[in-house]
């Protein structure tokens, strides 16, 4: 059956929204954040209005219902990700929060001196800044494994880096540049063969219905709500129940707490352990909505309308004199990382959004990258299953008259 995308806008409100010169807008910013169906804002809404209350410490009706949805969320996100038997599902502010806990508080119990993180040239800051911390704390050692000239990860450079030494890898799932798949479940194997745990930025490929966890093979594995149709300020870190267990707290302070005394303190297990304070209920909520409208999507058309839009993309934008295209590995994710010679990205950017489109420019947290590709950053259209052929049609003419204009 072919994916009916005018029937799945119509389930997006912002969609028909209206920007400058009263065009309609067209949203090519997904890698960023993704636009919420109206079944996500009626849940969070619905929450508020009838059921709003703090979860965990009240025997009262609405504290009970708010406790339920709270925890059956908790269900559906590890059940939507496949996650394998003896996972569990922490509840973050998003994948930069899940990275950060696995480095502050698995990494600098675990790491020593003369240790190794082995990550790749394409991640993003939250899965290099957390881990070069670590590294300054406990004497561990950074090693960085290099992509080759299509944007894909260097397989045979990877394994030279990886050694006895290396105590985690840890591995952005697909890049929120280049749209390079990375081949998490090969890579999760090498790691374990050399005795390395293997934790997985699962932030850009979530929202695509990629590989499910129990067929990656990883330790840990980060993603954000909001990159998935749901609501800001909430994800999870989905991992191994006894690595969690053995982790020392992140955060203190109410729910996490077993006993308090002034003699000491002893804490949950996890997934409590963990979500220290009020949580973001609200999110998870949403979260558990948006997770749901996914799962009733036809995952496999979804895929190939992508796919279609991606190619049509890339041969429009190559079609322009004086562009750039960073990254073409095989099966990217439809993500278009560009350049125009001669013009700043910015410039590109407030021309298209004049004409109702929204792109993003910029390093996109990934200057390590761009160094690498020797550039200071790039213009980026990403696209999601409710994108068109005629928004990619319009976005290629919008982007030529720029290129004109800027000549």
């Amino acid at each position: 059956m072919e994916f009916d995308v005018e029937k799945i806008r119509k389930d997006f409100p912002a969609l028909s929204e209206r920007t400058n010169g009263g065009n309609t807008l067209i949203y090519f910013d997904n890698a960023a954040s993704a636009q919420k169906p109206l079944s996500v804002l009626e849940a969070v809404s619905n929450f508020y209005r009838h059921d709003y209350s703090n979860i965990h410490r009240s025997a009262h009706d609405l504290s009970m219902r708010a406790t339920a949805a709270y925890e059956n969320a908790r269900k559906k996100v590890l059940g939507f990700f496949s996650a394998p038997p003896g996972f569990e599902a922490v509840f973050t502010r998003g994948t930069t929060e899940s990275l950060n806990l696995i480095a502050q508080s698995w990494a600098q119990s675990n790491l020593r001196r003369g240790d190794e993180i082995l990550l790749t040239e394409m991640e993003h800051h939250a899965n290099i800044v957390p881990w070069q911390i670590a590294a300054q704390k406990t004497g561990a050692k950074i090693s960085v494994a290099k992509i080759l000239p299509d944007g894909s990860l260097n397989i045979e450079d990877f394994k030279e880096k990886l050694s006895g030494k290396t105590k985690i890898v840890s591995i952005a799932h697909a890049s929120n540049v280049l749209g390079t798949v990375n081949p998490v479940k090969l890579l999760s194997g090498l790691a374990h063969s050399a005795g390395a745990l293997v934790s997985i930025d699962a932030a850009q490929s979530s929202p695509h219905m990629l590989d499910n966890l129990s067929d990656i093979g990883a330790d840990f594995y980060s993603v954000s709500s909001h990159k998935c149709f749901g609501p800001t300020g909430c994800g999870a870190l989905i991992a191994r129940r006894d690595l969690l267990d053995a982790m020392p707290p992140y955060q203190c302070g109410g729910d996490m707490i077993e006993n308090v005394s002034w003699e000491g303190t002893t804490f949950r297990k996890s997934p409590e352990r963990f979500e220290a304070g009020t949580p973001n209920i609200a999110g998870a909520i949403g979260f558990a909505a948006a997770l749901d409208y996914l799962k009733n999507l036809d995952a496999a058309a979804a895929g190939k309308h992508e796919k279609n839009l991606l190619i049509r993309l890339s041969d429009g934008i190559s079609s322009i004199g004086g562009t750039r295209i960073y990254g073409n590995a095989q099966g990217k994710l439809p993500i278009v990382s560009f350049n125009l010679s001669g013009a700043h990205p910015n410039d590109i950017s407030a021309l298209l959004n004049a004409g109702g489109i929204a792109i993003r420019t910029g390093h996109h947290c990934a200057e390590p990258l761009m160094e690498t590709l020797g550039i200071r950053g790039t213009c980026r259209a990403s696209l999601a299953f409710y994108n068109t052929k005629e928004e990619v049609d319009i976005f290629v003419e919008k982007l030529a008259h720029a290129a004109k204009i800027l000549a």
